[in-house]
């Protein structure tokens, strides 16, 4: 395994933004960065050998310095949407900032996907440190934050969180890569999907979870059964059409656990590259990047707490209080699908 940095971008205030490159022994490999702890490369083969890229992002680490749209970031300190803006801490009321209209998405307007990382090399990855001061985006606490990226033999990325904080907060991290296994700007239409869970979480037009969690049986989120992201994708459901496609967090367990589950399976059948996606989180978000400038273009699987979790005391708590380590795990496994025929 080889891991190399360098300084390939500098922030408006002169401070050096560093891109890292993780490559195993088959020469497939990694790429990353300290703005906003993002992953932004993923070069893995295809069925004949050849390496592509299959993260969607920009040609320069520059222009992730002014991305709006979260492109390979660390998400924090809240994934997704909080209604409100607010939530409630022992009879106390922490107002944070708004970014989606009356609501906070993503950590508001100072979330972690705007900072500059402190990192350090790993024998087979990069891991990025940041602390959060208390009361910064409304959030109680001061909060410490470890992302581990390792990167294997087997074209196996790692994603581990850590968190430890001094005050009763929340905290609900993910990582907002876009996939695109073709490895051309294309519609990610044809690209099969396999997401092993019947159930979802029902949401306003808003995307503010309204507590239900719902079947997806005979209705265009059922991906129980491996099909084409484009199937219904363009159907004309009134939610598809209200989140500009699919928007949608589906229910992999309701109470949290340490057991890792397959939140996703991405095949694309040109190119045959299959991406599978594990994790110990409760669910997953399934995004077709309908706000992108090229909607349709890339999907993301983000593996996270459920939306306006502070909300509904019956989703699984990612309440974290002193004394007590945020701990989370995702997996995602590049390989080639070799089978002749999709089902």
């Amino acid at each position: 395994m080889k891991v190399t940095h360098e300084i390939a971008a500098y922030t408006a205030t002169g401070e050096p933004v560093f891109l890292f490159k993780v490559v195993n022994g088959t020469g497939a490999y990694v790429e990353f960065t300290n703005w906003g702890a993002r992953w932004i490369t993923a070069a893995v083969p295809d069925t004949n050998g050849y390496l592509t890229n299959v993260i969607v992002g920009y040609d320069t680490l520059e222009e992730y310095l002014s991305d709006t749209y979260y492109m390979g970031a660390t998400i924090g300190r809240f994934a997704n949407r909080i209604a409100n803006a607010s939530f409630v801490i022992d009879d106390i009321t922490y107002q944070l900032e708004t970014n989606d209209g009356c609501n906070t998405n993503h950590g508001g307007t100072t979330g972690f996907d705007q900072k500059l990382w402190q990192w350090e090399e790993l024998p087979n990855g990069v891991r990025f440190i940041l602390t959060s001061p208390d009361g910064e985006g409304g959030y109680p606490g001061n909060l410490d934050v470890v992302v581990d990226y390792c990167w294997d033999e087997y074209n196996e990325l790692t994603v581990s969180y850590f968190g430890k904080a001094d005050k009763t907060t929340y905290l609900n991290m993910t990582n907002h890569a876009y996939f695109n296994l073709s490895g051309i700007r294309e519609k990610v239409t044809s690209h099969l999907l396999n997401i092993p869970t019947g159930r979802m979480l029902d949401t306003t037009p808003a995307f503010i979870p309204t507590g239900k969690i719902i079947p997806v049986a005979n209705t265009p989120f059922d991906f129980t059964h491996c099909k084409q992201i484009g199937q219904e994708l363009y159907s004309g459901n009134r939610q598809l059409r209200n989140n500009r496609g699919y928007n949608h967090c589906y229910v992999l367990k309701e109470h949290p656990s340490c057991d890792m589950l397959q939140a996703a399976c991405l095949c694309e059948p040109v190119s045959k590259r299959r991406l599978t996606v594990t994790t110990d989180l409760p669910g997953v978000l399934l995004y077709t990047a309908g706000y992108y400038k090229l909607p349709d273009t890339a999907v993301c699987l983000e593996t996270q707490f459920f939306p306006d979790t502070p909300s509904h005391s019956h989703f699984p708590s990612c309440l974290l209080t002193p004394g007590r380590a945020y701990n989370q795990r995702t997996i995602y496994k590049f390989d080639i699908d070799d089978r002749e025929v999709y089902s």
